[in-house]
């Protein structure tokens, strides 16, 4: 691995950012409130703007409160657990509960299981034995999620179905004491459906189908080819440069690999973070690299982006 020409004057990642970071994160804080004011105008304008121009900017709202929410579940904006989880409970999409999210998402940082099809809450692959018992039609609307156009349109849908049916029947078992994780969910859930239905009058069946939806499926562009099955871990994680539309969106977490090495950096360090040692993480992680999100299109919009199967079946035990 070769550093970058600067990199060495660069502590250790983490342990600079615990050093460095500010007690308060205002660049969130006013992102967030931002975020959730946005929210409330664009759907308090149900019924007096077109849908047209509500859906869109609705659900732009929702997504940016997503990747507010990923910046959360690593401990920003503030040293307080409590207080972001407070920041981050209100959920927007309504189908996906915050700690939930959290839980799995710290999951899928333990980078070296990462793609396993089954310690990797967020992996896309499968193991042979578990691919066997998909019916045909699974198979097929899967197959047409390895292109990025199936992965927007079909996985939006497919993502929030998926999750939900792992998680009821989870709470069936009271796994892990989900009815209690689910049940808070709703509690949290019933201000912001208030606010949908009675003080905007917008039936619930036209957020979650024309703005929660569309939010899922802007948010699966980034994770789309974020992460390949390749026997190094750091080499499983991508970057996508130059992404001056999405990457905002997405707290500039396209530049993935620095995300998982520094976790802890807040977001709007990392453009100038991942300047100093990009070489670095390239070097890395092998050049898995895009030059845009519409380089990734070029190439994935209707082809396929990888196999199904993970190549190996299993991350394998020595990765541990």
């Amino acid at each position: 691995m070769t550093p970058a020409e600067n990199s060495s004057a660069i502590p250790a990642p983490r342990t600079s950012a615990l050093r460095t970071r500010r007690a308060v994160e205002m660049p969130t804080i006013f992102l967030l409130a931002a975020t959730y004011g946005g929210w409330l105008a664009s759907t308090h304008q149900y019924g007096h703007w077109s849908l047209w121009a509500v859906a869109p900017l609705t659900a732009l709202c929702i997504t940016l409160h997503g990747s507010l929410q990923h910046e959360i579940v690593h401990g920003h904006p503030t040293r307080w657990y409590p207080v972001n989880r407070l920041l981050g409970i209100l959920p927007l999409s309504l189908w996906l509960p915050y700690d939930r999210y959290r839980a799995l998402h710290r999951t899928h940082h333990i980078d070296a299981r990462l793609t396993d099809p089954l310690d990797d809450p967020e992996s896309f692959y499968w193991c042979p034995k578990e691919w066997e018992r998909l019916s045909g039609l699974s198979r097929a609307l899967l197959r047409a999620q390895q292109t990025l156009a199936g992965r927007i349109v079909v996985g939006s849908f497919w993502r929030v179905g998926a999750f939900l049916y792992t998680e009821a029947r989870a709470i069936i078992r009271d796994q892990e004491g989900m009815r209690a994780v689910w049940l808070q969910h709703l509690l949290w859930c019933v201000p912001v459906i208030v606010w949908i239905k009675l003080v905007c009058g917008m039936p619930l069946w036209i957020y979650f189908l024309a703005m929660a939806v569309p939010a899922n499926g802007v948010q699966l562009i980034r994770s789309f080819a974020e992460h390949r099955a390749l026997p190094e871990a750091p080499q499983r994680i991508a970057i996508v440069e130059n992404s001056w539309i999405l990457g905002p969106l997405f707290l500039f977490n396209n530049l993935h690999s620095l995300h998982h090495e520094s976790p802890l950096v807040p977001w709007y360090e990392y453009p100038s973070r991942y300047r100093i040692i990009r070489e670095r993480l390239i070097a890395a992680n092998g050049g898995l690299v895009y030059r845009t999100y519409f380089d990734v299109a070029r190439r994935y919009l209707f082809r396929s982006h990888d196999v199904l199967l993970h190549p190996t079946g299993r991350v394998p035990a020595n990765a541990l």
